[in-house]
């Protein structure tokens, strides 16, 4: 068997194991859940995750992790869209609803089990935390210079408008009355005249 098949194999496997820890952290807590609970959910035995993860910590740290990084990305993807502060701002918290409405399970697990993380790990997951706040505070600074917001605390402000979408996650499910594109569009229509621009772009 080739060490490609092998690679391939494991990442399947890891995958199979990350999707059962995010399942089993959003129905019982990630103190609640147990390694067995984890394995099982994937179909395996529990001496068979610590081949690939070393413990409950080390899987809870990569959904967060992953949930992050992909948040930042967005984030700066949308600031980068466009000179314009107006659209920057819609498209970020369009596609940051979208995110957390479709996510919302992993969402939920990212935002409510900080505490459960290791000092270091928290360290690292902080630090992404403080970046996607920061590219959030800059575009609305951007927005207050360019004379298209009206905002006397961009820190104020930009924790306001993320707070849209991590709220999103608490109480969103499949069933509610509004399709996340939906509530998306909405989202960002608050957005802008959370910032004073509500006349839209230039």
């Amino acid at each position: 068997m080739s060490q490609t098949h092998d690679a391939s194999r494991g990442e399947v496997t890891r995958a199979r194991l990350l999707a059962a820890a995010t399942t089993a952290f959003a129905e019982k807590g990630f103190h609640g859940t147990t390694t067995r609970d984890i394995a099982q959910a994937a179909g395996m035995s529990p001496a068979a995750l610590y081949v690939h993860h070393r413990s409950k910590e080390e899987l809870l740290h990569l959904i967060s992790r992953e949930g992050h990084l992909t948040t930042l990305r967005l984030v700066r993807e949308a600031v980068a869209s466009t000179e314009d502060p107006a659209l920057a701002l819609r498209r970020l918290v369009h596609d940051f609803a979208i995110h957390h409405a479709e996510g919302h399970t992993g969402a939920r697990i990212v935002n409510q089990e900080l505490a459960a993380l290791s000092p270091e790990h928290l360290v690292e997951i902080r630090g992404i935390r403080d970046e996607i706040d920061s590219e959030v505070r800059r575009l609305v600074d951007r927005g207050v210079a360019a004379g298209r917001f009206d905002v006397a605390d961009s820190r104020l402000a930009a924790a306001a408008l993320l707070s849209l979408g991590i709220d999103l996650a608490r109480w969103y499910r499949e069933d509610v009355r509004w399709s996340p594109e939906q509530i998306a569009e909405r989202y960002a229509e608050m957005a802008l005249r959370l910032v004073g621009s509500a006349a839209g772009p230039a």
